[in-house]
């Protein structure tokens, strides 16, 4: 019988909300959740295809353990956990807690789990944590650091309230990023007092909304950014009284601006002069003025100095804490961490000497260090709810690292490739099976925040990660299975207190025994969790994460509604995100309220960072070369592609293939033709890929979308295998972030007999 429920999207960052009918375990229907606080109805066509994710025959049912032939046989739980227990225990007490790494965990729409996996990493008594954002992301992080004084200061923007809106390496139409996107640029682009200006190589659906489009040469916005802050300084159109009020080092910030040959940089980003001119007289005289970007420009060339740019732009011109304009946001959950690398207590890693930014290690250092032939090399990695052999760079190097391991176990709902090479793979509940939250809350000044609650039951076998996690803490003895008292007090905490009295004794267990201290929300999940009403013991950690934020943003929490003195409201905040079906309001800031979320003692903003300023000093143009001639931009966000969750390629209505896009002008250089196969060639690997004659991309450049190249069932890989071409090395030397969005690649026809083979 059909029902109808409400839960959100786990495939982008906006998490939109979803009204759902459900029938015998499947999606029916899916459209956008109107009483979603946030989303408010809108929806993409990707989320509408989520019975992809949720049913397909790559799921699993059982744990499975690597024979030495490479087969998989299913094995209980207790099998598999009693085994994984005993080999982490040797291989720490062996070789030391530096051994292990945990590479990803709470991923994208997961991350309650993230809240239970870091405990294993706190039993093993290691500091290497892997993720997605370490290769996207950590180039901002430590910006952020540097100018706002705390790596979890992160910047949002006020699109939709915009007057100039300018948008660079980001198309929002596909990538989303922003509210209700495709809405968001349709109003935009229909208000004639509003403007549009899109900086990207390609002739994007976002490109086409706008009133200017530079297409500028791949790799070039370190310089297209450079010549427009010079401009804005030359032409005195600088905030001075905003840089006076919350900046300090602006100074030698200018004199390197004023020393820039803006003519000679426009040339190397090839723009027009005249163009650029008029965008930054526009961004920096506009009333309310926002800059978006996104991995155009985060995994490019020059990444972090990028960043800087970027930021520096809303700065010096004060399009910053204003609506309108670009601002710090609070966070709820804590999705990063703050480890400033002239902090010694942040030790680097044993190859590379690498430090962890925000407390993320960059992915593509993590096969070196496991293939190090040093004592002190990576010797037992888990991975959960990632698929680095796919996603992460460097294909050939993770397949090879990664079969070298003592240990390798994944924790995922599917077979993935990543999986295929593990000793044990456990198998989680869905997104959809379990109690999860989409915890990319990133608002200002509404923030918001949604808890799903399980739409199915768990298939059979299969566990959550809270329940995986706590389990294997107890095989490896590092808490008990029974806590008597507290569970004897978690059943009397009468219903609609703070849970104070409880919390009172939770603390003075830990302080009793202090060897327990990591791993609190397992305790809690055994405890007071499962007091908790509709099975919902795996949302626990909320509890403390509640009460902190209410302390922490008290008068913001009570605007958005929520009731209770300092003792209470953080509880009530939490039984409100507990019943919350589609989301909620945590709190409603003032614009004044952002100055206080600045970390530095000052309270002022250090725009003069000397690593960036000597970056900045020293840009160069990029070496090329004739064997390389074509620029590939790798991870095309398109309208049938989207992370590596969903596998079965009946997923996509159009581009079954993954095409790669290239210039009319090229393709008939090369003798190619649209819909032909070719072979695209870098110094790290080649793969094959078939064309499209498409003049929305400059000469000399071509792309191809990422979440393609899965072998579902077993299969050949569907589409590009992106990762076989990226190389380790070619990344940003502070952050290691990948050059993905500019790879040089050779490309040639196939010829009839290699045709004919593939």
């Amino acid at each position: 019988m059909a029902t109808t429920d409400t839960t959100a999207c786990i495939l982008c960052s906006r998490n939109c909300g979803l009204s759902v009918e459900i029938d015998d375990h499947r999606f029916t229907k899916i459209k956008g959740d109107k009483a979603h606080p946030f989303s408010q109805g809108y929806i993409c066509q990707k989320a509408a295809r989520l019975e992809h994710y949720q049913n397909h025959d790559d799921r699993l049912t059982s744990p499975m353990q690597r024979q030495p032939d490479g087969s998989f046989k299913a094995v209980s739980w207790d099998d598999a956990l009693d085994d994984i227990a005993q080999r982490l225990i040797r291989i720490r007490d062996q070789h030391g807690g530096d051994a292990f790494a945990f590479a990803g965990g709470g991923g994208q729409g997961n991350p309650l789990g993230g809240a239970y996996s870091q405990q294993i990493r706190s039993f093993m008594k290691s500091r290497y944590g892997y993720n997605s954002l370490g290769q996207e992301k950590t180039g901002d992080f430590w910006l952020n650091g540097r100018l706002f004084g705390n790596q979890q200061c992160h910047t949002t923007e006020d699109v939709e309230h915009a007057d100039y809106v300018l948008f660079i390496g980001t198309n929002p139409f596909q990538a989303h990023g922003i509210p209700n996107a495709r809405d968001t640029l349709k109003h935009i682009k229909k208000d004639p007092e509003r403007t549009m200006v899109v900086v990207d190589p390609r002739l994007t659906e976002t490109a086409k909304m706008a009133d200017i489009h530079l297409q500028l040469r791949p790799g070039g916005d370190a310089w297209l950014m450079s010549a427009m802050l010079a401009i804005i300084v030359r032409d005195n159109l600088h905030d001075r009284e905003f840089l006076a009020q919350h900046c300090e080092g602006f100074e030698q910030v200018e004199a390197v601006l004023r020393s820039i040959p803006i003519a000679d940089y426009a040339a190397q980003a090839d723009v027009p002069l005249a163009t650029l001119e008029q965008v930054a007289h526009g961004y920096a005289t506009a009333k309310r003025a926002c800059l978006r970007i996104d991995l155009g420009i985060q995994q490019t060339l020059n990444t972090t100095l990028n960043g800087y740019l970027e930021k520096l732009l809303y700065l010096i011109t004060g399009n910053f804490g204003v609506p309108g304009g670009n601002n710090l946001h609070t966070f709820f959950l804590p999705v990063i961490g703050d480890s400033d690398e002239r902090n010694p207590k942040y030790k680097r890693t044993a190859h590379h000497g690498m430090f962890p930014i925000a407390g993320i290690y960059p992915p593509n250092i993590l096969p070196d260090e496991i293939l190090h032939p040093g004592e002190d090399r990576i010797r037992a990695v888990f991975v959960d709810s990632a698929n680095p052999v796919m996603t992460w760079t460097n294909t050939a190097a993770y397949e090879k690292a990664f079969s070298s391991l003592e240990l390798l176990v994944v924790v995922d709902v599917a077979m993935t490739e990543t999986a295929r090479l593990a000793h044990y793979v456990l198998p989680a509940a869905s997104q959809f099976e379990k109690w999860e939250a989409t915890g990319f809350n990133l608002e200002f000044p509404d923030n918001g925040f949604h808890l799903r609650h399980p739409l199915f039951p768990p298939r059979e076998g299969t566990l959550p990660e809270p329940e995986i996690y706590t389990r294997l803490l107890e095989k490896l003895g590092a808490i008990p299975t029974r806590f008597p008292t507290l569970e004897r007090l978690a059943k009397l905490e009468p219903s609609g207190t703070a849970y104070l009295g409880f919390l009172s004794a939770f603390a003075a267990t830990l302080a009793s025994h202090k060897q327990w201290m990591p791993y609190a929300a397992s305790i809690l999940y055994r405890t007071l969790g499962k007091a908790l009403p509709d099975n919902a013991a795996a949302t626990i950690p909320l509890l403390p994460l509640a009460i902190i934020y209410a302390q922490k943003h008290y008068k913001a929490v009570k605007r958005a509604g929520h009731k209770g003195n300092r003792l209470t409201l953080g509880a009530n905040l939490f039984k409100a995100i507990l019943a919350g079906r589609s989301g909620i309001t945590l709190s409603q800031h003032r614009f004044e309220d952002l100055w206080g979320f600045i970390a530095h003692k000052d309270g002022r903003i250090h725009l003069a960072i000397p690593e960036m300023i000597e970056e900045l000093r020293n840009l160069t143009p990029p070496n090329t070369t004739e064997h390389y001639p074509f620029i590939l931009m790798a991870g095309e966000r398109r309208s049938y592609n989207a992370n590596q969750i969903y596998r079965d390629p009946a997923w996509r209505k159009v581009d079954p293939h993954g095409a790669m896009r290239m210039h009319p002008d090229d393709a008939n250089a090369l003798s190619l033709s649209h819909g032909e196969r070719a072979r695209c060639r870098s110094e790290h690997g080649e793969i094959e890929v078939v064309i499209e004659v498409d003049d929305s991309v400059r000469t000399g450049m071509v792309t191809l979308p990422h979440g393609y190249g899965n072998r579902f069932k077993g299969s050949a890989p569907v589409g590009p295998e992106l990762n076989r071409l990226t190389g380790s090395a070619h990344c940003d030397p502070l952050s290691r972030t990948p050059y993905h969005k500019h790879v040089p690649v050779m490309i040639e026809a196939l010829t009839d007999t290699a045709a004919a083979s593939a």
